[in-house]
């Protein structure tokens, strides 16, 4: 019973090895880019998927041919909707790195963008996973977009009164 016990454990510790392998990096890009941090400077990424595997590997047998990728995904965007809640109000604005395109987006907006164009996550699952409506993420991502595409021009330039002549 014991060594039947620790040869599960031997495997389960393989194949969570295996799937870090391959997913972590990604992983790791995707919160980077919630939390709008430099990839050189990025605890809060690091944290927010340090947790979310710890997640997934505690959950690994229960997984059931369920996507680990999937999971793991899951608990990130859950993390930091939590995070974001939590620490500024109802999605509201975080102060992430001032030069990270991203950095312009409010918090709901990064995560529909990433779910959407970098996860390549379809709305209707978009939707699913936040408890919103399919238009209601529909328009909150054409409203990042036009946010990244069109940027805010910079304050109106200062009248300068011409030296009388």
């Amino acid at each position: 019973m014991r060594e039947r016990r620790a040869s599960q454990g031997v495997r389960r510790a393989r194949e969570f090895e295996a799937f870090m392998a391959g997913a972590a990096g990604r992983l790791l890009h995707t919160a980077t880019l919630l939390t709008a941090e430099p990839r050189g400077a990025n605890p809060r990424a690091r944290r927010l998927l340090t947790l979310a595997l710890a997640h997934t590997y505690a959950s690994w047998d229960r997984l059931h041919g369920e996507d680990p990728y999937d999971s793991a995904r899951r608990e990130l965007v859950a993390r930091f909707q939590h995070a974001a809640w939590h620490q500024y109000g109802r999605f509201g604005r975080q102060r992430p790195s001032p030069d990270h395109v991203l950095a312009r987006l409010r918090p709901q907006e990064r995560l529909i963008l990433v779910l959407r164009l970098y996860e390549g996550v379809a709305e209707e699952q978009a939707a699913a996973l936040l408890g919103l409506p399919t238009d209601r993420v529909r328009a909150i991502c054409a409203r990042a977009m036009a946010t990244l595409l069109h940027p805010p021009l910079g304050p109106a330039p200062t009248r300068v009164e011409a030296a009388p002549s």
